[in-house]
């Protein structure tokens, strides 16, 4: 069990995890304290409203059920209001199997059953009512699921969770509750990916540059050396790592997946050109990957893979060889493209 974060260190963990907060007047001293103990935690719990305009309500509860009925509500527009700071009347009677599986961090979690006893969710969970109607119709728009997903990861973080101890009121439920109406295996990996980076990480941080490189012209290989290809023709290079008709179509640290389709003539039987990666330092080769090859008669079109990483410091090229004895061949086409995700 952990201690529950403070009001203070709740809304530093949110903001460093870039949920956007929104603070209700007076919630700070909102809760159930005087109906039973607060804490310790030990997991975060999940549920959807299932109506609209449901500020008011998380906020005051019902005839039956005294607010606050979350810590948080979060609305359609990603709006995370905080309703509450201590206890709070949400996840009611938790299935001691399920809560063990919440304790244990187990990367299962058993149907919630009554056999073996319940215990007091109220006092062991964060509760987050996430606005919807729950009918498996009303849409999560993006940017909320995003904050849901960044909420529990804040929490986790703050006490050093992982993802198995997000868990959805359905599956801790002993009375049959439904929400949320999505997938909890699916939003628990969403958390975890968030665990995996800096609070302050960006889904589009990710996101890869293009490249996309080629030749202006043909050109004859020359036999019996390995050959840089010269890409003379530039259409994107979102990286910024391809010079001026230079050879160099990447620089690490990187990651990269992409394809060189390529175009000889001349070829013979018997004849063949090799195509692969090597990585330079300045203009020292310092690793050359395994040889692609090429071979048929007349005019053969092939394409390469390029899948790699390669660290601080080094460059990609890709290198062509023909034998001594070959035919005069032509480079017709050499055309690059790739995703390129830089690091650090």
């Amino acid at each position: 069990m952990a201690t529950p974060l403070s009001a203070d260190r709740m809304l530093a963990a949110l903001r460093a995890e870039g949920v956007d907060v929104a603070e209700h007047k007076g919630w700070r001293t909102h809760n159930r304290n005087e109906a039973g103990p607060w804490g310790g935690v030990n997991g975060v719990l999940i549920h959807h409203t299932a109506g609209s305009n449901s500020l008011g309500l998380v906020w005051n509860g019902r005839s039956d059920l005294p607010g606050p009925l979350a810590h948080t509500h979060l609305a359609k527009d990603g709006t995370a209001t905080m309703v509450g700071n201590g206890r709070a009347n949400h996840a009611g009677k938790v299935a001691r199997n399920a809560y063990d599986a919440v304790v244990n961090e187990s990367a299962t979690h058993p149907r919630p059953s009554s056999a073996g006893g319940t215990v007091d969710g109220n006092r062991h969970f964060y509760g987050i009512e996430i606005e919807n109607l729950g009918n498996g119709r009303d849409p999560y728009p993006a940017v909320q699921y995003d904050q849901a997903v960044r909420w529990a990861a804040a929490i986790c973080r703050a006490h050093g969770w992982s993802q198995h101890s997000v868990v959805g009121h359905k599956e801790t439920s002993i009375e049959g509750k439904i929400d949320p109406s999505f997938g909890m295996t699916a939003f628990r990996a969403a958390v975890a990916e968030r665990l995996a980076h800096p609070a302050d990480w960006n889904p589009e941080d990710d996101m890869p540059q293009y490249v996309n490189v080629g030749i202006s012209s043909e050109y004859t290989l020359a036999p019996g050396a390995w050959d840089s290809v010269e890409f003379t023709a530039e259409w994107s290079d979102e990286a910024g790592d391809h010079a001026n008709d230079g050879s160099v179509w990447v620089r690490g640290a990187c990651r990269f997946s992409g394809s060189l389709s390529l175009r000889v003539e001349g070829l013979t039987s018997g004849a063949s050109v090799a195509v692969r990666m090597s990585e330079y330092e300045g203009d020292t080769l310092v690793v050359d990957h395994p040889v692609h090859g090429i071979s048929g008669k007349g005019t053969v079109s092939a394409v390469v893979p390029l899948v790699k990483r390669i660290g601080a410091g080094r460059k990609m090229r890709i290198r062509l060889f023909t034998g001594q004895d070959s035919p005069r061949i032509v480079v017709s086409s050499a055309v690059l493209s790739a995703l390129v995700w830089k690091e650090g």
